[in-house]
């Protein structure tokens, strides 16, 4: 199971993550503010989004409303203080699929997390994906330029293949850097400004009109 938690205060997320960690969830990203977590949600398939209601940078209901107004359709646990029942439909009116409120048990938020992961299903990539003159194989890892292959590295693919699939959205090299390295890698900010470096060379886009550099924020690839 892949999970992403929204949580602003740190030693409930910390206890979360060590929890279900400790309950086997193998992959869990944790971010403290409402506008990561959208970034996060858009930039990678998560199994659960847990959202608390009361996050800084944008709330959880808000957060939850822009990802079904953007199509997101992986399924949303909201995790509030707040037990009235207008909250509680507010939430869901939002595009919440569950409500749990604190406190609550570790063992009941696995049963929730584990329901809604049954009722989940990742959205199925296409293994061909045509790029003006490039054709990306998912498959093979392959990248063809007018019918010429391209030999890049691991790394490199996994780079563009990230773009790609956030076509028109800018990703931070935050994001970059946990979905290709992971979080807790020992990389600099400076290996991805190289690796991008190193793509570019190999694709023919010295001049930047393919992958765009968005100054002090990260990279992105137009529709």
């Amino acid at each position: 199971m892949k999970v992403l938690l929204a949580e602003d205060d740190v030693y409930l997320g910390e206890l979360i993550v060590h929890l279900l960690k400790k309950k086997g969830v193998e992959h869990v990203d944790w971010v403290q503010e409402g506008e990561d977590a959208y970034d996060y949600a858009l930039a990678s398939f998560y199994d659960v989004i847990i959202l608390d209601w009361m996050l800084p940078n944008g709330d959880g209901v808000s957060v939850c409303q822009r990802l079904r107004k953007h199509g997101y359709h992986g399924a949303i646990l909201m995790l509030t203080a707040k037990d009235a029942v207008q909250d509680r439909v507010e939430g869901l009116e939002a595009g919440a699929d569950d409500y749990l409120v604190k406190p609550f048990e570790i063992d009941e938020l696995m049963a929730r997390l584990k329901a809604l992961s049954r009722r989940t299903f990742a959205p199925i990539q296409e293994e061909i994906v045509r790029w003006g003159a490039f054709e990306v194989n998912r498959t093979s890892h392959t990248l063809l330029k007018d019918g010429e292959q391209i030999i890049l590295t691991p790394r490199e693919f996994q780079l563009l293949d990230l773009l790609l699939q956030n076509r028109g959205r800018v990703l931070t090299r935050d994001i970059i850097l946990d979905r290709i390295w992971g979080y807790d890698a020992d990389v600099s900010m400076k290996t991805i400004d190289a690796t991008v470096k190193l793509l570019r060379k190999k694709i023919g886009d010295e001049q930047q009109q393919l992958i765009k550099t968005v100054r002090g924020v990260g990279y992105t690839i137009e529709k």
